[in-house]
């Protein structure tokens, strides 16, 4: 029997840290979870579910996700780059092999389940990588990329074009531009993963989200390159996709 779904319980990825990390925990590893997500998940009427960092089976990650009403992949240190095909950039930052194997497990087998999936930065990419697309490693590099905000030097804020029809342009309530995006990530989608279409771009031509071509029979899966979560208690254009995730993970729940 299904579980009752007056809030829906949403799974969300985590980082690791190592010993040492945690200065109270000097011994030990540790999972942690940035609260602004959990924030935004709580106010969207969501409950979650914390996913420690292991290398899993996609299916492994069904069986966990069968339980689940919708998940969301948070940012964090890169792809790693022999996962598209590529030696590493002297700048790349934050691999983890065992988030690269768990992320993209649970991505896989969301995709197969239809679970209604938020993906934020890392989770955009891990999306475009798990489907065969590939990365710019390092976008500051390329001609005509601005400053989107990158390791050791900060945030930055900058508005993005949104395409109309989208499923992102719907949480927008048909919106196509959203003005102030909080951004931080140095790479970024160069070859599109198969069956992903661009849904917003930045005004340099990045790619600030992607969705599924096929989304009403795929599911509801929206990707996005910036943070909402930084903003969203502030900015209802960014809180508007944890709710509209919840809701569709309602319907979800109440239709499986």
């Amino acid at each position: 029997m299904p579980r009752p779904a007056a809030r829906p319980l949403i799974a969300i990825s985590s980082r690791p840290r190592n010993p040492g990390e945690v200065q109270s925990w000097p011994d030990a590893s540790a999972t942690v979870m940035q609260n602004v997500y959990l924030d935004a998940l709580w106010r969207s009427g969501a409950d979650e579910a914390i996913v420690a960092p292991r290398s899993i089976s996609v299916d492994d990650a069904k069986q966990y996700l069968e339980r689940m009403d919708g998940l969301v992949l948070v940012g964090g240190g890169d792809v790693d780059p022999q996962r598209f095909g590529q030696v590493a950039h002297p700048r790349t930052y934050g691999v983890v092999d065992t988030s690269d194997d768990l992320e993209m497990s649970l991505m896989l087998a969301a995709l197969e389940l239809g679970l209604p999936t938020l993906a934020i930065c890392r989770g955009l990419q891990v999306l475009n990588v798990a489907l065969g697309g590939s990365l710019h490693q390092h976008i500051i590099d390329a001609p005509g990329f601005q400053h989107h905000g990158q390791p050791g030097e900060g945030h930055v804020r900058h508005g993005v074009e949104v395409e109309a029809g989208s499923l992102l342009a719907k949480t927008q309530g048909g919106a196509t531009r959203i003005e102030s995006c909080w951004s931080y990530h140095h790479q970024a989608v160069d070859q599109l993963g198969e069956g992903l279409i661009v849904s917003a771009r930045s005004d340099d031509g990045t790619v600030e989200a992607v969705e599924l071509a096929e989304a009403e029979s795929q599911g509801w899966m929206v990707a996005v390159q910036w943070h909402p979560e930084r903003t969203a208690a502030n900015d209802p254009a960014q809180q508007v996709l944890f709710d509209e995730l919840s809701r569709q993970a309602l319907d979800y729940a109440a239709n499986r």
